[in-house]
């Protein structure tokens, strides 16, 4: 029997319950962050890893470690999951003791990846076989973030089954925003990495130009956030470019996948991304340095490279 507490009840199918018990697969930066605030907001969460020992400071604050994605979701009510990119969802979801082979009617899937629409169609649909309710709730954040309860959710799927997790996700959250049916999640996240990649490859070139100007780079950046066209993004990387500062909150490869992803997304809907697909290109030469492992910012590296200039203070 399932513990009564006032602040988690929602409407059910056929009847009032409390959703209290979560299964939480994928701790790396984000989900380690996502699934330490769920325990603290008094939620019994059982956590899954590819690698085990990532569920070690969870299990000290009071989760439950699962063997198999499918032990973590056997007894939840609500499944939520992170994980790197859609050939990990595909593994996680559908493959051997996977999630599908142990889920049950009444349950609710979210996932947080950033991932195609497609594939959040894809798990929908075989959620829906199942009678388990689905969203794609990707996030847009890092790791300071996804730690203080600071992400912003964008979310598809059905609107009666957003209301009823959105208590849930509120410890996670700044802020959460419905996008229509599903899919609508993914798609806007992907739109949105579209816009930071293009910030950041801003960013860099004007860097880079203000270097080789002679510019002091401290001094640009005092202008930059001031101007009507200034950027908390602006603000955050350029400070850690001109500290050299490369420690990953968001990996460079993970935004060269998402570059990928953003690429494909636009040719399935012959939409034209010129300005992305030039910072795509700068992904893949950073990458191909051997910075993949850096924050995403170490995309500047290349074209510091290009411009034979370093910029730092």
């Amino acid at each position: 029997m399932l513990r009564v507490r006032s602040r988690h009840r929602y409407k059910l199918p056929l009847e009032d319950t409390i959703m209290e018990r979560i299964a939480y697969l994928g701790l790396g930066i984000m989900g380690s962050g996502m699934a330490t605030n769920l325990l603290k907001a008094g939620y019994d969460v059982t956590v899954w890893n590819r690698n085990p020992e990532s569920c070690k400071p969870l299990i000290e604050q009071g989760a439950t470690q699962a063997q198999t994605p499918a032990q973590a979701v056997e007894n939840a009510e609500v499944i939520i999951y992170s994980l790197a990119d859609d050939r990990a969802v595909e593994d996680v979801v559908f493959g051997q003791d996977g999630i599908l082979s142990k889920v049950r009617s009444g349950q609710i899937a979210i996932d947080t990846s950033t991932v195609h629409p497609d594939t959040s169609r894809k798990e929908a649909a075989a959620y829906a076989e199942k009678h388990v309710e689905f969203l794609d709730a990707p996030v847009f954040g890092s790791k300071n973030e996804s730690t203080s309860g600071g992400l912003w959710f964008v979310v598809g799927g059905k609107r009666e089954v957003f209301e009823r997790v959105k208590p849930i996700l509120s410890p996670l959250s700044e802020s959460i925003h419905y996008l229509g049916d599903t899919g609508k999640g993914a798609a806007m996240k992907l739109v949105g990495n579209s816009v930071v990649a293009t910030q950041i490859e801003a960013l860099g070139e004007a860097m880079v130009l203000a270097t080789k100007a002679g510019l002091n780079p401290k001094d640009v950046l005092d202008v930059l956030h001031v101007v009507d066209f200034r950027s908390p993004l602006f603000d955050g990387v350029g400070k850690m470019l001109v500290n050299r500062d490369f420690t990953p909150s968001f990996a460079l490869k993970h935004m060269l996948k998402d570059a990928n992803l953003i690429a494909r997304f636009a040719q399935d809907l012959n939409s034209p991304t010129p300005a992305a697909a030039m910072v795509r290109e700068t992904l893949k030469v950073a990458v191909n340095q051997g910075w993949g492992e850096e924050n995403a910012s170490a995309l500047i590296k290349a074209l510091e490279l290009e411009g034979g200039v370093t910029v730092e203070s």
